[in-house]
């Protein structure tokens, strides 16, 4: 697609044209694709960003890398939402059948969309549902009634149980003037090797880029995974444990069950998350972390013994 079309659809004026193929992060963009700024957070990434073209505010213009065209605009998230409508998946019916690797098995109650590839060995039962476009690996289980969307990947000798829905939307929209306008979300999920995952858990497909589960992470039932999160390797995620999107957690992260993050933060390699921890901005790895919001557990629990000596000293 021309980034004029996409331009004039925004309203928005430019005075270069290159072919877009892609929507991406800053981090993640191409020389064809279309990224957005709206967050200092993400400065670094602008000055760094390969896009060809980045919708941004004027007053940034000077951190653009020079080569890439600007889209000029006081509302960029609105705009970038905007422009996903142009790239959204279409839902179609149309029912295809999947090329097994050798020793492959699938349930002939079992339905699939077009261009899906399944591993070696590996096994899809009853009742469970793969988009246009999904590949699976070798010897990796899809337990019945699994719902894998479009252009999902599912790596090799995993495991997934009944009732999990893998590339659903992210919860993406942009909340202004009495409205909330969809921020279409057109990334996928990425399942790394090893990768176990329970029942009835949902895993989100990114809004740009990938929702990334890491080799040998461990999912228990009934986890809320959001938009663009990444789940380092080996990491341990309890029932019941709510990720809001933009959360990246780091190698050997444990979360007890559920404990929560808000968004865009990043946990070090090897934190612990004490159950019903409230996670509210980054924390170092090789910690244990306890309360609401997640303290350092032993300062948690001398707070909490101060609260109750108090209390009890009370005439409350």
């Amino acid at each position: 697609m021309k980034l004029s079309k996409i331009a004039n659809f925004l309203g928005i004026k430019i005075n270069n044209d290159i072919d877009i193929d892609s929507l991406l992060t800053l981090k993640e963009a191409m020389p064809n694709s279309l990224s957005f700024f709206h967050n200092e957070k993400y400065l670094d990434e602008l000055k760094h960003t390969k896009a060809g073209a980045v919708i941004l505010e004027e007053k940034y213009l000077e951190f653009l890398p020079k080569d890439t065209i600007a889209l000029i605009t006081n509302e960029p998230y609105k705009m970038m939402a905007k422009a996903t409508s142009l790239f959204a998946y279409k839902p179609n019916v149309t029912k295809g059948i999947p090329l097994l690797e050798k020793g492959a098995k699938v349930s002939e109650n079992a339905n699939f969309g077009q261009n899906v590839k399944i591993g070696k060995n590996s096994i899809v039962m009853a009742g469970s549902y793969l988009g246009d476009n999904v590949e699976i690996g070798e010897n990796t289980i899809i337990y019945p009634n699994v719902t894998i969307y479009h252009g999902c990947k599912i790596g090799n000798r995993c495991t997934i149980h009944s009732g999990t829905v893998i590339g659903s939307d992210g919860f993406g929209f942009v909340s202004k003037d009495n409205s909330n306008e969809k921020f279409y979300q057109i990334g996928n999920v990425v399942i790394e090797d090893d990768v176990e995952i329970g029942s009835n858990c949902t895993i989100d497909r990114a809004a740009l880029g990938k929702t990334i589960i890491k080799s040998n992470a461990k999912l228990d039932n009934l986890i809320q995974i959001g938009h663009n999160c990444e789940i380092g390797q080996y990491s341990i995620i309890v029932s019941q444990v709510g990720l809001s999107g933009s959360t990246k957690l780091g190698n050997g992260v444990v979360m007890g069950g559920q404990s929560a993050t808000a968004g865009h933060l990043e946990i070090g390699d090897k934190a612990i998350i004490a159950a019903r921890g409230g996670v509210t901005k980054s924390l170092e790895g090789g910690k244990i972390y306890g309360g609401f919001p997640a303290i350092d557990i032993n300062l948690w629990r001398k707070t909490q013994a101060v609260i109750m000596r108090l209390v009890k000293k009370s005439k409350i």
